[in-house]
């Protein structure tokens, strides 16, 4: 599976990435793996049931730290299969180029109209699936990242988390 934590590392929701996986193998998952400081961790389960895993992950996290961590389970087939759909195919990619993919914890229900372009033209969500949200961020325009999570938690709310493309297809290779 692919666990990603939504939130941490950021506005003092500090998460050590050993200790993390100190806790998941604590909890009997095998082959912890953490990539980089954003809450990208791969595990290996026997586990069948990924609400199960989620809420036993959530609760443990939410008791060590003290505050709610949220996350996204996938398996690591799922990462796989989206790197090889390559959803930005044909995208122009410059210097101020930022590809994202944003991970939804349940289907979608937003009526925006897809593809969407903010009013400055610096972001742009391509498509919408059951599961993700693939979104192009020009940082020529003006705006950043902010604006653009903004746009993304308004029309899909918070229980979403988002990932650089590069992120993702180091996850899928790993």
């Amino acid at each position: 599976y692919v666990l990603l934590l939504r939130g941490i590392n950021v506005g003092g929701k500090m998460v050590k990435m050993a200790r993390l996986k100190q806790i998941l193998e604590d909890l009997g998952y095998q082959n912890v793996v953490t990539l980089l400081n954003s809450g990208n961790v791969i595990i290996e389960t026997d586990k069948q049931n990924s609400k199960t895993i989620r809420a036993e992950i959530e609760n443990n996290l939410e008791d060590t730290f003290g505050f709610p961590v949220r996350t996204i389970l996938l398996t690591h087939a799922a990462i796989t299969a989206l790197v090889f759909s390559d959803p930005f195919k044909g995208i122009p990619i410059t210097k101020d180029t930022r590809l994202y993919i944003t991970f939804l914890s349940e289907k979608p229900t937003s009526k925006l109209k897809v593809p969407y372009t903010s009013e400055d033209r610096s972001f742009c969500i391509l498509s919408v699936t059951n599961s993700e949200i693939h979104s192009v961020l020009d940082l020529s325009r003006g705006k950043g990242t902010t604006d653009a999570m903004n746009i993304l938690e308004k029309e899909f709310g918070k229980q979403i988390t988002t990932r650089n493309w590069n992120t993702v297809q180091k996850i899928a290779v790993s």
